[in-house]
């Protein structure tokens, strides 16, 4: 089976190393548009085959959209971080473009695709990549979801000295710093309520270094992180290529469930070869329920970004 990466940067690069390290696809293809950066990335990484024991070939290319026919599953990975002086409408109308551009490019190849959007804003650009393909809506998944749930279980297995195996735990809502959802009372050690090991102020600890985990991370290090997003969608990819029925949260479009219409947002889902199969219902209490309404309203006002500016 043949995948797709667009955008040899940090997080791209990042997302083929691990799919070719987990060896369950035939081919991935790293695409970026700046000359020699995928080819030199992908040489770089097929030269560890012999020492890691991997079969699975990479292959970068230039902005030749050519190359990536046939693939079963597309992410993309390109476009901006926000800079200082920039407002959310210029980051949303240039990675906008980006978005729009590359969605065509992979149809065009490869029209039974599976798109798994990572670049930012992600919800509204996994919105924006549905609207304008006129794809189906289990085919376009936003990662966010898997990515915020993993440093959640981080941020537990920290706090509890626990095996982050041993944990369930998952973030929903939007992706971001004040709109994503730690879930702590239903979040488990070996199906054990964490909440009989954490104080209230411990759980309100663990929740709030969660939503600000992509954010310390940009301060320790001065830019976005990469292995771990790298690593969810990779997780994310390998659901879907093999059929795993694998539950991840992600942002998916929502016709009703969770009280949402219209949206993409950040909910759990089942993932495997029909791309996100369906949302897995869950019970959420008062305090959770206006949370994601807040959220919700939140990813919209970002959506609305792309009307009022005629994108969509």
């Amino acid at each position: 089976m043949k995948i797709t990466v667009i955008g040899a940067g940090a997080v791209g690069a990042s997302t083929a190393d691990n799919i070719i390290r987990r060896n369950f696809a035939e081919e991935v293809i790293l695409l970026d548009i700046k000359e020699g950066v995928a080819e030199g990335k992908a040489q770089d990484m097929m030269q560890t085959a012999a020492l890691l024991g991997f079969n699975t070939k990479l292959k970068g290319v230039t902005n030749d959209y050519a190359q990536t026919a046939g693939s079963s599953v597309a992410v993309i990975t390109s476009g901006i971080p926000r800079k200082p002086g920039m407002t959310r409408e210029e980051l949303i109308g240039t990675n906008a473009g980006i978005v729009k551009s590359v969605v065509d490019n992979l149809i065009k190849y490869s029209p039974d695709i599976i798109i798994i959007v990572v670049s930012n804003p992600m919800d509204t650009m996994t919105y924006l990549a549905l609207k304008s393909s006129g794809l189906p809506k289990n085919r376009i998944i936003g990662m966010g979801g898997a990515l915020d749930s993993a440093r959640f279980k981080y941020q537990l297995a920290t706090k509890l000295n626990a095996s982050p195996g041993d944990l369930n735990a998952i973030v929903i809502g939007g992706h971001g710093d004040t709109t994503m959802i730690p879930l702590i009372k239903k979040a488990t050690w070996n199906s054990i309520p964490v909440t009989h090991f954490l104080t209230e102020e411990e759980q309100a600890e663990i929740a709030q270094k969660t939503m600000v985990g992509g954010a310390t991370l940009t301060a320790l290090i001065g830019t976005s992180a990469w292995y771990a997003p790298g690593a969810a969608t990779a997780a994310m990819v390998e659901s879907i290529v093999l059929d795993q029925n694998r539950l991840f949260t992600a942002s998916v479009y929502l016709e009703g469930e969770l009280g949402q219409e219209d949206i993409n947002i950040g909910v759990p889902v089942i993932i495997n070869k029909k791309g996100w199969d369906k949302v897995v219902p869950i019970e959420l209490d008062e305090q959770e329920k206006q949370l994601f309404e807040a959220s919700a309203t939140a990813v919209r006002n970002m959506n609305n970004v792309l009307k009022d500016s005629n994108i969509l």
